[in-house]
C-alpha cells in the first residue's frame, strides 16, 4: 500500500498561485485538451448528405447537330480555276454527318426549366437531357445568350415535378467559402469535386462585356460546362463555364457564372421569347493611380465616364463625362465589365442608388434601370442593282441592335451586316461591320436615305466607309 504524501499549507497556497499564473499564460487553444471521438458522427464528417440533396438536379446534356460538308478536288484547288469558274468549281456534292457534344446542366425549376452553357447546345438540332436516375427527356431551347454564355432549356415532364436547385444570392459568397462542383467531366458520368471560392469578380477571363466570374479550385474539366457550383446551404452558387488549362485538364483554376446572372437571364425572358435586361448607356475606363491622383481620390477605384448615350438611363440620371462611378446599388465597381454586370443583373424598371465622384466630392444619383434604346428601327435591307454595294445587307444601328449583334452600342449610322458571296460588294472587298458614311460626297445617315443615292447611272463612285475606327475611301470608275 502506497503512502500518501502530505504538503504543508503554506506550500499549497504557493502551488495554487503558480498554477493560476501558468494556466493564464497558456493560449486558449493550447489549453484545450485533445479528445478521442466519442460518437460516430464525429468521425464521419462528410459532404454525402449535401450531395444526395443536390446531385439529382444536375443533368447530362447531349446535343446533336447535322453538319454539311463539301470537299474540293485537289485537281481544282487552284486560284486560277476559282477566279474564272467561281468559288464552287470542283466541289463535291454536300455530305452530311452527325456531330455530338456533351455537357452538363442544372434543373432550376421543378416544372422542367434547365440552365446550361450556350456553347454546350450551340447550333444543336436535337437536345436530350438525362437525369442522374437515367430518365431521359427531349429539350427545347428557350433562349441562348452570347454575352453570358448561358442557355435556358425546357423539358416536358407531363406534370411530373423534377428535382431542382434553388438559386442562392451569389453576392453573399466570400473568398474561402467551401463549394462543390457537380457535372460530367470527359463523359465519365456524374462526378462531384470539392474546393473553395478562390476569388470573386474575375472580369478578364473572356472577351464578353458581362464577365464577372466566381473562381474556384474545385476540379472542373471538359464536360463540366453547364454544371453546378453548389454552396454549403445546398443552393446553386453558379454555373461552371470556363477553365484555365495548358493541358486540357484541371489545374485548379475554374470559373463559374454567378447565380445572380443566371437569375437575371431567366427573369429577363420576355413574353415574345427575347431577353430584356438593363443598359446604363455610359462608357468609360477603370480608374488608374494616375487618374485617381489627378482627381484627388484617395485610391484608384471606380469607372471614369468618357461618353454618355443621350436619352439612356445614365443620361436621365444626370451622369456626365468626367464623373467616376464608384458604386451602384451599394456594390463597388472597379472596371467597365463589373459595372455592366451590376446593371445587367438588376430588374428593368428598378430605381437604384448611384454613388459618383464629381469635383472632389461624392455625389448621390438615382438610376432607373432601362433596356437599351431600340431607335432608330434597324430596317435591314438587301441592296441590289448595278452599283458597288449590290449584295450587301445593311441596317441602321441602335444600342439595342448593336448589342444584339455584338457591336459597340455607341455605334451609329448604316452598317453592313451581311455580304452575299461573289456579289459586287464582296468582290470589291467591303466587309461585314463597315459603316457607310458617304456616297459621292453626300453624308449617309440612314438606310432610307442611302437607297436613293445608289440608284441611277453615274460616271463613277466614291464611297466613304469607317472600318474599325479608320476612315477609308473607295473610288470606282464607271
Amino acid at each position: 500500500m502506497r503512502k500518501k504524501k502530505f504538503v504543508k499549507p503554506g506550500l499549497k497556497i504557493l502551488f495554487a498561485v503558480f498554477a493560476a499564473v501558468y494556466l493564464t499564460a497558456i493560449p486558449e487553444s493550447a489549453a484545450e485538451p485533445k479528445m478521442v471521438p466519442e460518437r460516430q458522427e464525429q468521425v464521419r464528417l462528410s459532404y454525402a448528405p449535401l450531395v444526395k440533396k443536390t446531385a439529382p438536379a444536375v443533368v447530362n446534356i447531349y446535343a446533336r447537330k447535322v453538319v454539311r460538308e463539301r470537299r474540293r478536288s485537289l485537281m481544282f484547288d487552284d486560284p486560277f480555276f476559282r477566279r474564272f469558274f467561281g468559288g464552287d468549281f470542283g466541289m463535291d456534292k454536300p455530305r452530311t454527318r452527325m456531330q455530338n457534344s456533351l455537357g452538363s446542366g442544372v434543373i432550376v425549376g421543378s416544372d422542367g426549366l434547365v440552365v446550361t452553357n450556350k456553347h454546350v447546345v450551340k447550333g444543336a438540332d436535337e437536345i436530350n437531357v438525362v437525369l442522374s436516375d437515367r430518365r431521359e427527356f427531349s429539350a427545347t431551347l428557350v433562349i441562348s445568350d452570347d454575352r453570358t454564355d448561358l442557355a435556358v432549356l425546357r423539358v416536358e415532364t407531363g406534370g411530373t415535378p423534377l428535382p431542382h436547385l434553388d438559386l442562392s444570392d451569389s453576392d453573399t459568397l466570400e473568398v474561402g467559402d467551401l463549394v462543390l462542383a457537380i457535372g460530367n467531366p470527359f463523359g465519365v458520368g456524374q462526378t462531384v469535386t470539392s474546393g473553395i471560392v478562390s476569388a470573386l469578380a474575375r472580369t478578364q477571363v473572356t472577351p464578353s462585356d458581362l464577365n464577372f466570374f466566381i473562381q474556384t479550385d474545385a476540379a472542373i474539366n471538359p464536360g463540366n460546362s453547364g454544371g453546378a457550383l453548389v454552396a454549403m446551404d445546398g443552393k446553386l452558387a453558379g454555373i461552371n463555364t470556363v477553365i484555365f488549362s495548358k493541358s486540357g485538364g484541371s489545374l485548379g483554376i475554374g470559373f463559374a457564372i454567378p447565380s445572380n446572372m443566371v437569375h437575371a437571364v431567366i427573369n429577363g425572358i420576355s413574353k415574345d421569347g427575347k431577353l430584356v435586361r438593363g443598359w446604363m448607356g455610359a462608357g468609360g475606363q477603370a480608374v488608374s493611380q494616375d487618374i485617381a491622383n489627378s482627381l484627388n481620390m484617395k485610391r484608384p477605384t471606380g469607372v471614369i465616364v468618357s461618353q454618355v448615350y443621350k436619352g439612356a438611363s445614365a443620361d436621365k440620371a444626370g451622369l456626365r463625362p468626367g464623373d467616376v462611378v464608384l458604386a451602384i446599388n451599394g456594390h463597388e465597381v472597379n472596371d467597365p465589365k463589373a459595372l455592366g454586370y451590376r446593371v445587367a443583373t438588376l430588374p428593368v424598371g428598378d430605381t437604384v442608388p448611384l454613388r459618383v465622384w464629381r469635383k472632389n466630392k461624392t455625389v448621390a444619383l438615382k438610376l432607373i434601370v432601362s433596356p437599351p434604346p431600340g431607335a432608330p428601327a434597324k430596317d435591314v435591307t438587301g441592296l441590289q442593282g448595278q452599283q458597288p454595294l449590290a449584295g450587301a445587307r445593311i441596317a441602321n444601328m441602335s444600342p439595342a441592335f448593336a448589342i444584339e449583334i455584338g457591336v459597340d452600342p455607341f455605334s451609329h449610322g448604316v452598317m453592313i451586316v451581311d455580304l452575299l458571296r461573289g456579289s459586287p460588294a464582296n468582290r470589291l472587298q467591303f466587309q461585314i461591320g463597315d459603316f457607310i458614311r458617304a456616297v459621292n460626297g453626300i453624308k449617309v445617315t440612314s438606310v432610307a436615305q442611302l437607297k436613293p443615292l445608289l440608284k441611277g447611272r453615274v460616271k463613277g463612285w466614291k464611297i466613304s466607309i469607317e472600318r474599325k475606327g479608320k476612315s477609308l475611301n473607295l473610288v470606282i470608275n464607271g
